[in-house]
């Protein structure tokens, strides 16, 4: 059995919890190879942990089960009923200003076509 930490941020309280280690062995170029490191370096973990990080958030971010045909179906018609859509160029402006002193405004739909 492997035991993994849990720090609780104070030093007399750090949990050890049993955690099931699987081996795998993962082909991947060296420059993500360095990348890993890197980040195990600066966190103070090793490459197994940060994988295991990432592969969590990934979790929380993308719908692995594949796309939601019905929803895209009802965008779809929605569009055709309405022809408003915001072009791609107006959204990236937007997200690109995310943070900036100069924050763009949520882009509003125009009627296209």
């Amino acid at each position: 059995m492997v035991l993994g930490m849990i720090s609780t941020n104070r030093p007399s309280a750090t949990i050890f919890l049993p955690m099931n280690i699987v081996r795998r062995t993962l082909d991947i170029d060296t420059d993500t190879d360095a990348r890993l490191r890197e980040m195990a370096d600066e966190h103070g973990q090793d490459v197994a942990a940060v994988l295991a990080e990432a592969v969590a958030l990934l979790d929380s971010v993308v719908d692995i089960g594949g796309p939601d045909i019905g929803e895209d179906r009802r965008r779809l018609d929605a569009y055709k009923k309405t022809r408003t859509a915001v072009p791609l160029d107006d959204v990236k402006a937007w997200v690109t200003s995310w943070g900036s002193a100069n924050e763009l405004p949520r882009p509003a739909p125009p009627k296209i076509g």
